[in-house]
């Protein structure tokens, strides 16, 4: 039952991490690309293609750090490991739980600024999008990388 639930949570998040970085990934490439076309053969220049780059690198970044939980490929020192091997599972799980305190921390504090954003109504300079928008990721990241470290933490207890 558990097993089952986990793996739908599994392929929505995933679906969600995917179709995301893909929509706002080629955004950014076609807004770029078109931007370079009109300021060497047009001499005209979007103004908005680089605060659109700069939102894209923003919410790629964030949903990366849910990828890269999922696929354990966060950046760590494991030279201890590597000199006291049965240290590993102790210190996974240590690894672990501070990544759910992390998690727990941006939610906890990307929710304020996502609301304070909301209560000073701030909006980006040139596209006028509404800040409350690009600092929403926050807190949705951490509820995504608090996801994903759990399921790593099930798949380590399960191996064990």
């Amino acid at each position: 039952m558990l097993g089952k639930i986990l793996r739908k949570l599994d392929r929505m998040v995933t679906h969600i991490e995917e179709w995301t970085l893909f929509i706002i990934v080629i955004a950014a490439l076609i807004s770029l690309f078109a931007n370079v076309v009109l300021r060497y053969g047009f001499n005209y220049t979007l103004a908005w293609s680089e605060e659109l780059v700069r939102i894209v690198i923003i919410y790629s970044t964030f949903i990366g750090a849910s990828v890269a939980v999922k696929q354990r490929s966060m950046i760590r020192i494991d030279a201890v490991v590597q000199i006291f091997p049965r240290l590993k599972p102790g210190l996974t799980f240590y690894s672990n739980i501070l990544m759910l305190v992390f998690a727990g921390m941006m939610v906890f504090y990307g929710y304020k600024m996502a609301h304070l954003q909301l209560m000073t109504q701030q909006k980006t300079i040139i596209m006028q999008i509404p800040l409350v928008i690009i600092y929403t990721i926050m807190p949705v990241m951490g509820v995504m990388v608090f996801i994903r470290t759990v399921q790593v933490m099930i798949q380590d207890f399960r191996n064990r």
